[in-house]
């Protein structure tokens, strides 16, 4: 008991845990939840920070918003080991789509805010965030979690850019961000919707394309209907605005056209997108 208390000690040290919070005031993380044996103990959700996360040589310092739990083992339920803890998250990390940075006990890595202590680091892109996400197991009843979400793909284009690359190219990529798994798009994107909009209103007899493209995690035929419904809102939007639906033709073609490695996580982020092509 003495040294499990230790532990727990050091580890509400070293995440700065809210002594005062209350169980029910704190939830899950996006994306990631408490193993089911498991029950909130403490935790701390920072709207902008910096966190260090150990890649096997050094250390990423992702910003973003932050969020810290503290999961304890419930009364009355079987223990769970280190290596359990840890595969639970690999599954689920791997599941998502992302990869296992660094697996193990990182040694003199100072930048490591858990230096020399058992952690799984994980990488992962969900719609328009970078999750990058740290599991370090404290014993058999305890473990700690961090997560550190980070927009991404955040794409600056003006009207004049998308019609000078139509013109050349015959087509442009944009990266037009969604609810995970949905048509609706987000409003960081908006302003992107705004550009093409101005682009038809400045060329009256231009006509376009509007492809939607996903990754090739999930089911094709899911990320066929998923890229079509996406293709239909950005057209939408774009009529929305007043311009006229004939100069518009949706498309979708799931993850049968990447233009990017679909192993990688870039790659991937890069094979979700809209294209806008020149129609004749």
């Amino acid at each position: 008991m003495k040294t499990r208390a230790a532990i727990l000690m050091i580890f509400s040290l070293v995440f700065n845990f809210r002594a005062e919070a209350q169980e029910d005031e704190i939830k899950d993380t996006p994306y990631f939840s408490g193993m089911n044996d498991f029950t909130i103990y403490n935790g701390e959700d920072i709207a902008f920070d910096s966190y260090n996360f150990f890649n096997g040589k050094n250390c990423v310092t992702v910003e973003g918003r932050i969020y810290k739990r503290h999961y304890t083992l419930k009364e009355g339920v079987s223990k769970s080991s280190p290596l359990q803890i840890v595969r639970n998250y690999s599954t689920a990390i791997k599941s998502m789509g992302g990869t296992i940075i660094f697996d193990g006990e990182p040694q003199e890595a100072d930048c490591a805010e858990n230096n020399g202590r058992r952690m799984l680091v994980g990488k992962a892109v969900r719609g328009a965030d970078e999750l990058w996400i740290e599991i370090v197991p404290a014993g058999n009843e305890d473990y700690f979690m961090t997560l550190a979400l980070k927009e991404k793909m955040e794409q600056e284009v003006t009207a004049g850019e998308m019609f000078e690359a139509l013109n050349r190219d015959g087509h442009i990529a944009l990266y037009i961000n969604f609810d995970t798994g949905k048509s609706v798009i987000r409003d960081e994107s908006k302003p992107v919707i705004d550009q093409i909009v101005e682009m038809m209103k400045s060329n009256t007899s231009l006509k376009i394309g509007v492809e939607g493209h996903t990754d090739n995690v999930g089911n094709p035929a899911s990320n066929q209907a998923l890229s079509v419904e996406r293709a239909k809102a950005v057209v939408a939007a774009i009529a929305a605005q007043g311009i006229a639906s004939d100069r518009l033709s949706p498309a979708g073609y799931g993850q049968n056209k990447p233009i990017a490695d679909n192993s990688t996580e870039e790659g991937r982020a890069k094979n979700r997108r809209v294209e806008l092509v020149k129609k004749e």
